[in-house]
């Protein structure tokens, strides 16, 4: 077989992984759809979706005012944080960077949490807006004092982590000052740090859904430099890509992604983590494929984890950041051992 032939054969592979992805997915969200309190049957849950007017008043309202948003919501925010999480993996090449890890979730929370505290509707345009230009806002500062403190001393993957961790700190620290000092906004900013799908709202949706399109087609134009990155600065130089600009550009994108995600949903952890690992394991490091398969393994893990809310314990739907907690920690200890393993060897 011939070099070309090979190459073909590996581009065929990977398509097929997308694709399997992608089934995946569709089949993990009609589950999502079918399941909840009220139980409704698959080919009701069919039907509902592609002819709604055919439904009685009730089941079409727990459908697509209730479950229909609620499981959109949670594949939008898979792949936001997927999407980002690869991302920061690449440009900070730190294999534990997530929006999450590094401090970032909690940063845009904070930043939500001013907002409504203050009262903020950014210049009379609504919360709708108003939320995820605050969460932004909190995760820019995030990710400048990791860029900046990566830059004074040293970005190796062990002080990166640490500055991260310290980050997180001390962002929980001001959530919970804000939570003291907070009144009639405390229940809204519990709800936050929590995370939960529940509010899920179309205009929501609409709004996080233009942002995952522009960042994930702003993303894939610079596959083939962040590809380069991965096997280190200086190759991406020799290939003639600007890597401190690459680094800013992705850390923007990063801050809108998890900015507006975490302004809707609260704080989700470990999903931006995970998944960028089970696409590289699935697919290697080129950014073609593993950019959007990060973005699918993601919106698979929660939509998975939307499941499990609401079956865990019958007839309540739990905060869905408390399920990706439980399920996040011990696989974020095992891909920390087997990374303090590959630096031993």
């Amino acid at each position: 077989m011939t070099l070309a032939e090979r190459y073909a054969a590996c581009v065929r592979r990977r398509v097929a992984v997308l694709s399997a992805l992608l089934l995946a997915l569709g089949l993990i969200f009609l589950a999502d759809l079918a399941t909840g309190p009220s139980g409704l049957p698959w080919q009701t849950v069919w039907q509902g979706v592609l002819d709604p007017q055919h439904l009685d008043v009730g089941t079409r309202v727990i459908l697509w005012d209730v479950r229909l948003p609620y499981a959109v919501m949670a594949v939008l925010v898979g792949a936001a944080l997927g999407l980002a999480g690869a991302q920061m993996q690449t440009v900070l090449n730190n294999p534990l960077a997530s929006p999450f890890t590094l401090g970032l979730s909690a940063a845009a929370t904070v930043g939500a949490s001013l907002a409504l505290i203050t009262g903020f509707s950014a210049w009379g345009l609504g919360q709708s807006i108003a939320l995820p230009l605050c969460a932004f806002g909190g995760a820019a500062v995030g990710a400048l004092l990791i860029h900046l403190l990566a830059l004074r001393w040293g970005a190796s993957v062990n002080s990166v982590v640490l500055f991260g961790i310290a980050l997180m700190f001390s962002f929980e620290a001001l959530l919970w000052l804000l939570q003291y000092v907070a009144d009639n906004a405390l229940q809204q900013i519990v709800f936050w740090s929590m995370g939960s799908l529940g509010r899920s709202t179309w205009p929501r949706i609409g709004v996080l859904a233009v942002v995952v399109l522009v960042c994930a087609l702003w993303t894939q134009s610079q596959a083939w430099a962040m590809t380069a990155l991965r096997s280190g600065e200086d190759h991406a130089r020799s290939c003639g890509v600007a890597v401190e600009r690459l680094r800013l550009v992705s850390l923007i994108r990063v801050c809108l992604l998890s900015g507006t995600a975490l302004a809707f949903v609260g704080t989700i952890g470990f999903v931006g983590l995970v998944g960028p690992h089970m696409a590289r394991l699935a697919l290697g490091e080129d950014h073609r494929f593993f950019l959007p398969a990060s973005a699918l393994a993601g919106a698979l893990m929660l939509s998975c984890a939307s499941i499990l809310s609401k079956v865990l314990v019958p007839g309540v739907v739990l905060p869905i950041g408390i399920v990706t907690a439980l399920v996040g920690v011990p696989v974020f200890m095992l891909l920390v051992v087997r990374h303090q393993k590959g630096l031993r060897e």
